[in-house]
């Protein structure tokens, strides 16, 4: 098995894993909602990877995708969580059915959190299933003080 960092030349790619993982996850969009995420997805990917405020890790074996996760990262004014003001937060944590049940998920995550130390992001947040929780435990997430809570402020893709 091969670990890499995706580049620009694997748009495409985290494009499929983003929406692989999308529809995995339960969303179902009209194609209208599906051509807009892809749009941005593409805007995304080529402004944030060439300066590292995203990160893409990849598990190949014979020479096909098994496994991937991402990470935005966010500059915040610091505070003592997050003394660098560097956050990341943890997205799109996929591996294919075929594949799960033999450690590729946590080899993807150490290789992502080890480049997360790297570029000094003083935490790492994500959102977890029950299915993922024991696994992200394993590797030292802990449940916040805090409550995660949003606002929906766009219902449609303005498109």
């Amino acid at each position: 098995m091969i670990l890499r960092k995706a580049t620009l030349e694997d748009i495409p790619l985290l494009i499929k894993l983003r929406m692989d993982y999308l529809t995995e996850d339960h969303w179902s969009m009209s194609p209208e909602e599906e051509a807009a995420v892809r749009k941005q997805l593409e805007q995304y990917f080529n402004n944030h990877i060439p300066d590292n405020s995203f990160i893409g890790i990849l598990a190949e074996e014979d020479n096909n995708i098994v496994s991937a996760a991402y990470l935005a990262i966010s500059e915040n004014p610091a505070n003592p969580s997050f003394i660098t003001g560097l956050t990341g937060t943890l997205l799109n944590v996929l591996t294919y059915s075929e594949y799960r049940r033999r450690g590729i998920a946590a080899k993807v995550l150490e290789k992502i959190i080890d480049e997360a130390k790297m570029l000094g992001v003083s935490s790492i947040n994500l959102s977890a299933t029950s299915d993922g929780k024991p696994l992200y435990e394993k590797l030292g997430f802990s449940i916040s003080n805090y409550t995660t809570m949003n606002i929906k402020l766009l219902d449609s893709p303005i498109v």
